[in-house]
């Protein structure tokens, strides 16, 4: 039975000695506990907060919505008040200047919303915009790119509009929706006047309800929810709200959460290297010890108590801060949060993090403390035999297996499946992997490989990567892994970027005009070809929803069990198609074929999306039945086609042969290509003002949305990725600080043998630049590795390398490591060394 008085002695007699360095130890896991912390919670702040605000989140106690006019509801006569909004996305033009812009009209009535403010400045805003007249309240975000202010009038389709009211805030909307879909909030009794609703306008219809205090909505509309099933209405109440606001943010934290769990593996991965420094130089007192008749078992527990101390005091601190850092987080999240978050501790994430602190600084340390379990009396006289391998030790296998199940675990905690656990641990163990046989790689190549003709200061800062108790490949992978998170995330936004640019070259279009009526299209034919611009494509759309697949209309598909039935939402939703017999150069036929009409007697064969017909059960020969306008057309599936859905190009789920349905109620879209910006914003200008029912998509106007959008989300995973650079930059630190009495005997030696301060300086400095690039290379190596699969898999658009950026990457990081080991370093330079001995 071990003496447990006797092994907290020794324990705090060796920790008083080794107080600084310890520190050091553990100071590589604050970080990623801090940021751990705070994630956690704030996301448990913000649950309560959505839950506590749900009810401004909707705006209402019920809302009703449909892409068709709602008409009576059995609710109508139960609520105490009502309110519609008839929404839709068409053109805003600004008559002062011309400018226009594709945004989201909604033309109010009533006194929505009920719970909450439409909060404008000025604060009297939305009360003259109720006040009756034609007034609008209009998006901060448009009102900047107009460069408009309040009193200034836009036009909404063929009505002009006085702006009373800059929107600050929604109920339920976020700052990136605005930067999507800008709003504009006109009257609901001037909509007609407008022009802008006719046939081919995709239109949502709400309305909203508040009922007598303390209804339980959710069982008052029991009774009606399954006839609203089969008209195609979507019901909201404040519980659906509380759902599904909580589950996005519930996804969002866990994302951010195994972020900051990243960092804190870089920081286990310090505290590893650290402590195998630490047993090295113990080796000699653990002899000593053993020689007195210590058994090895109370020799690791001495040790692992120091270590269990330090990891708690880490894990403290990094609760602490972390619960400082909540502060920050509102405005960091600010573009993406629904709701005003409010500050409190977190009392159980403030414990998770401290027991998960101690937990990985004791499972971690314990991979090199394992040694001194197998140190005899020996090495008192012969120091070789106090080392042991990996192989020749099987707890140590099992202290890795440890750790990775507690990756996994953890991993699983936060994303609930067990296949992404095992994905993310994959990936953890893949970049550390790669990482580690980089490092091994160089350090071997180094040994091997090192030129005798080198100059003296170069072969000196090389062969110091491979010095005694060296941190070369912890440092590489920290400060590697940390950067290749930074970098991917810097690249991939560079990638989606260029690929929205790509689109603007010389032979592709770059101007999509929809929603023009029948009557129009040969009047904005003509205005287009006027401008010497070219018609690209003309397209027809038809409207339509899916009645039947091989019989089973939506009623009977609900009544199949769940490994029959068809995707409800199939049923529900609207399809857009066109038809011809050819297909346009985003296309590639991939199955079957396109079959003209009358080529197989009177049936009817479609082409659909492959990745939306497989993902909906859905094959080649199936029977399918449209509701066009009320008419009935049976069809059935000829062909797949995948589709490149990132060009500019009018671009279809389902594609009808020529000689169905010309005849049909339709719409037209345009394609054209203008030379610049300027000739786009005058296009749009002139056939805004011509016909204000068109709405107008430009390349300039995409690419800039989607900067403003990525730079936005970019921020926030770069902010969160921060957490593993800073954790590299300490175990950097530590580690410089650690081998600071190794570098003191080096100098001393070497300024006894005749080396000048300068020579000494030479040699520290290249070691640095080296540990610098080894480290950045390696993290922007498995960054463009990671940024191709991406590209490739994900995205599926082609891999550009971003090698600028790149350069300037790699020069950050590397000048960041030679100023932190200049700092370090510079006292030992400037001292003579009889000063130094003298001082230690």
């Amino acid at each position: 039975m071990p003496d447990f008085g006797w092994i907290m002695k020794m324990a705090f007699r060796d920790f008083r000695k080794n107080i600084s360095r310890l520190l050091l130890f553990v100071s590589s896991i604050v970080v990623g506990i801090a940021a751990l912390v705070a994630i956690s919670s704030f996301g448990e702040n913000l649950t309560n907060d959505i839950d506590n605000q749900a009810m401004e989140l909707l705006g209402a106690d019920l809302v009703l919505e449909n892409n068709q006019p709602l008409g009576d509801q059995p609710v109508d006569s139960i609520a105490i008040e009502t309110a519609s909004e008839v929404n839709f996305a068409s053109m805003v033009a600004y008559p002062k200047t011309g400018a226009s812009r594709l945004t989201q009209v909604r033309a109010l009535e009533g006194a929505f919303p009920f719970y909450g403010i439409l909060e404008t400045i000025p604060a009297s805003g939305e009360a003259e915009f109720r006040s009756g007249g034609k007034k609008a309240l209009v998006e901060k975000a448009l009102l900047a790119q107009f460069g408009a202010e309040v009193g200034d009038k836009i036009k909404v389709g063929m009505v002009e509009f006085t702006v009373t009211g800059e929107l600050q805030a929604v109920p339920g909307q976020t700052g990136i929706t605005a930067t999507v879909a800008p709003a504009v909030y006109i009257p609901m009794e001037y909509l007609e006047e407008t022009g802008l609703v006719q046939y081919g306008s995709r239109v949502n219809y709400s309305r909203y309800y508040q009922f007598a205090p303390n209804t339980d909505v959710d069982e008052l509309i029991k009774p009606f929810e399954d006839q609203w099933e089969i008209d195609r209405v979507d019901a909201d109440t404040v519980e659906d709200q509380k759902r599904s606001t909580g589950r996005s943010f519930e996804n969002m934290s866990n994302f951010l959460s195994l972020v900051a769990f990243i960092a804190l593996l870089l920081g286990c991965v310090g505290v590893a290297s650290a402590v195998n420094v630490f047993v090295k130089e113990k080796l000699a007192s653990v002899a000593v010890l053993r020689c007195l008749g210590v058994s090895s078992r109370d020799v690791l527990l001495i040790y692992l108590t120091e270590i269990k101390i330090m990891g708690l005091v880490g894990a403290i601190l990094g609760a602490f801060f972390g619960t400082l850092l909540q502060y920050v987080l509102p405005a960091v999240f600010s573009d993406f949060l629904p709701v005003e978050v409010s500050f409190g501790i977190s009392w159980l994430s403030v414990g998770f993090g401290v027991i998960t602190g101690l937990f990985v600084s004791v499972l971690f340390a314990l991979l090199p403390l394992l040694k001194v379990r197998n140190v005899s009396p020996m090495a008192t006289l012969r120091p070789e035999t106090a080392d042991t391998t990996l192989l020749k030790d099987p707890l140590r296998w099992l202290v890795i297996l440890g750790i990775l199940t507690f990756i996994w675990g953890f991993s699983f905690y936060l994303l609930g499946q067990a296949v992404f656990a095992f994905g993310f641990t994959a990936f953890v163990v893949f970049a550390f992997g790669i990482l580690w046989g980089i490092a091994q790689v160089i350090i071997w190549a180094v040994r091997r490989f090192l030129p005798i003709t080198f100059s003296y200061p170069l072969r000196q800062s090389l062969a110091n990567l491979y010095r005694p108790n060296n941190q070369t490949v912890s440092l590489i992978a920290t400060i590697g892994l940390g950067t290749a998170m930074i970098s991917t995330l810097f690249f991939l936004q560079n990638q989606l970027l260029e690929e929205a640019r790509f689109a603007d070259k010389e032979d592709q279009p770059n101007m999509l005009m929809f929603d023009i009526q029948t009557a129009q299209l040969q009047d904005v034919k003509e205005k287009v070809e006027s401008r010497n611009l070219p018609i690209m494509q003309e397209v027809a759309i038809v409207t339509m929803q899916l009645n039947a697949i091989n019989g089973i209309d939506k009623q009977a598909n609900e009544e199949l069990p769940d490994e029959e039935d068809y995707s409800r939402w199939i049923y529900n939703r609207e399809f857009r198609v066109t038809y011809r017999d050819t297909l346009i150069s985003s296309e590639t036929l991939t199955d079957g074929e396109l079959i003209p009409v009358g080529a197989r007697g009177d049936s009817v064969f479609v082409s659909f999306e492959k990745g939306f017909a497989e993902g909906n059960g859905l094959k080649i020969g199936d029977e399918i039945e449209f509701n066009v306008q009320g008419r009935p057309i049976k069809t059935y599936i000829g062909s797949f086609r995948d589709v490149k859905f990132n060009q500019v190009s009018t671009n279809f789920l389902v594609l009808f042969p020529s000689g169905v349905l010309e005849q049909a109620p339709k719409f037209h879209v345009i394609i054209t290509k203008t030379k610049n910006d300027r000739e786009a914003a005058d296009v749009q200008a002139d056939i805004v003002r011509a016909f204000p029912n068109i709405s107008i998509i430009n390349l300039g106007t995409i690419v800039a949305t989607l900067e403003e959008i990525l730079g936005k989300i970019s921020f926030v995973i770069q902010f969160m990725a921060f957490f593993s650079i800073a954790t590299g930059v300490l175990v950097l630190i530590s580690s410089l600080i650690i081998s600071k009495y190794q570098r003191m005997r080096e100098s001393i030696l070497l300024r006894t043998l005749g080396a000048n301060s300068a020579i000494v300086s030479k040699i520290n400095t290249l070691e640095y630049f080296f540990l610098g690039s080894l480290a950045s290379l390696s993290g922007i190596i498995l960054s463009f590795l990671a940024t191709f699969l991406l590209s490739e898999f994900l995205f599926n658009i082609p891999f550009r390398g971003a090698w600028l950026e790149a350069l300037y990457l790699y020069l950050a990081i590397t000048a960041l490591t030679i100023v932190l080991g200049w700092l370090n370093g510079r006292k030992i330079i400037n001292q003579p060394p009889m000063e130094i001995l003298r001082g230690n």
